[in-house]
């Protein structure tokens, strides 16, 4: 073969990468309904378990049309491998877990999606790993949460709910300084707009569930690094706990990565209309969206992002407002997923963050006005009549 996949453009590899025809020739990829595999021989068998022969071996280990996602993820982000897993706070739990052990001190930024705070809050401690939570964008606060037995770096940026960008270069310069690692999950901007390994991260984590899937159908998760890492650090965890991804949630997902670029490019130029709307709202008090320039940290959005993304934050003073705005929308959902075909809208304080205490939600500037809007594929006339019929009842 005289072309070489890693000279795609991201729209080709989304649609070519990985892509391994079974004898039959199909033109869509095969999925592969399978829990083993046989062998020709015993001696065979005895080879691939040692690792010595190239095969696949058992459904957890892996499987055909999971190795086509992971292939195909692994090229877009540029990323030497890939390892999916049932869903994306799988490969959170298992992209932090496999690279401390007791003793170790993990520290993050404190704007967080609720579950993965509560893993840094409750689930590690009882591993004995601490973590110390920071102000993101911060860098100062990284250099002094460091201990001599900090491991890992960990952050979304942006971050779930309210949009807050993180320094990604910055905060990989004092990891390497102390030998850390650094985890981002990159969630909202997904490998479209910020290829997080580019700027010297270690490991990069999604939620396939999300954009990658985007049509609301399939939960999904996805670890990517340099493959000595990912071997040394998740190869034994995935084989013997089993944070499996199915075959037939692989094969939606690989669907779900050829209109990928097409529909996050779409999302966001949507996205960015409604923002500047929103803003220009009465019943408004603010709006976060980074690539707008009154966002906190547009300067770094702009330097580390192509795009804006396609989430909206906005303020509207008080839950009984934001209760009215989002009990008022006819064409946008009410729910907490996100990156859809489907446009939706949630209430971060009783649904995502409802977890956290007051007193976390407001060190982040969660108040209770906050509402949180995946922008989809409706027409942006449609969807600003309907957000701004919303408001106007606000």
């Amino acid at each position: 073969m005289t072309e070489d996949p890693n000279t795609w453009e991201a729209a080709t590899r989304l649609i070519r990468g990985g892509l391994a025809r079974s004898p039959h020739g199909e033109t869509a990829e095969a999925l592969y309904l399978t829990q083993s595999f046989v062998y020709d021989s015993a001696e065979q068998a005895d080879a691939r378990f040692a690792g010595e022969s190239p095969g696949f071996i058992y459904g957890r280990y892996g499987n055909p049309t999971v190795k086509m996602f992971e292939d195909r993820l692994a090229l877009l982000e540029g990323a030497e491998a890939c390892r999916a897993t049932a869903s994306g706070m799988a490969a959170v739990q298992l992209a932090l877990m496999g690279l401390v052990r007791a003793g170790d001190h993990v520290v993050s930024g404190k704007a967080l999606f609720g579950s993965c705070r509560w893993i840094l809050k409750n689930w590690l401690p009882r591993f004995g790993v601490e973590t110390t939570l920071v102000q993101g964008p911060d860098i100062t606060a990284w250099r002094a949460a460091v201990r001599p037995n900090t491991k890992v770096f960990f952050l979304e940026t942006p971050a779930n709910p309210l949009l807050e960008v993180c320094d990604i270069a910055a905060i990989c310069d004092i990891a390497r300084e102390i030998g850390a690692r650094v985890v981002v999950d990159n969630v909202f901007a997904t490998p479209i707009f910020q290829s997080p390994l580019t700027l010297g991260a270690d490991i990069v984590v999604y939620s396939a569930t999300k954009h990658i899937d985007g049509q609301g159908r399939v939960l999904g998760g996805a670890i990517l690094g340099e493959t000595a890492l990912i071997d040394e650090s998740y190869k034994d965890p995935m084989r013997h706990t089993g944070p499996t991804l199915s075959a037939f949630n692989a094969w939606v997902l690989l669907k779900g990565l050829e209109t990928l670029d097409l529909r996050v490019r779409r999302q966001s130029q949507t996205a960015a209309v409604i923002a500047d709307v929103l803003s220009g709202h009465a019943k408004v008090r603010q709006v976060r969206y980074p690539g707008r320039t009154d966002h906190p940290q547009h300067g770094i959005a702009a330097r580390q992002m192509s795009g804006g993304g396609s989430l909206v934050a906005l303020d509207l003073g008080s839950r009984e407002a934001a209760f009215r705005f989002l009990n008022a929308l006819e064409i946008v959902d009410i729910s907490n997923n996100l990156g859809d075909a489907k446009s939706m809208a949630t209430h971060p304080t009783t649904t995502t963050h409802r977890s956290m205490t007051e007193e976390e939600r407001l060190e982040i500037g969660l108040t209770p006005g906050w509402v949180r809007i995946s922008v989809g594929l409706e027409g942006p006339g449609d969807l600003t009549r309907d957000l701004t019929r919303a408001l106007d009842a606000a």
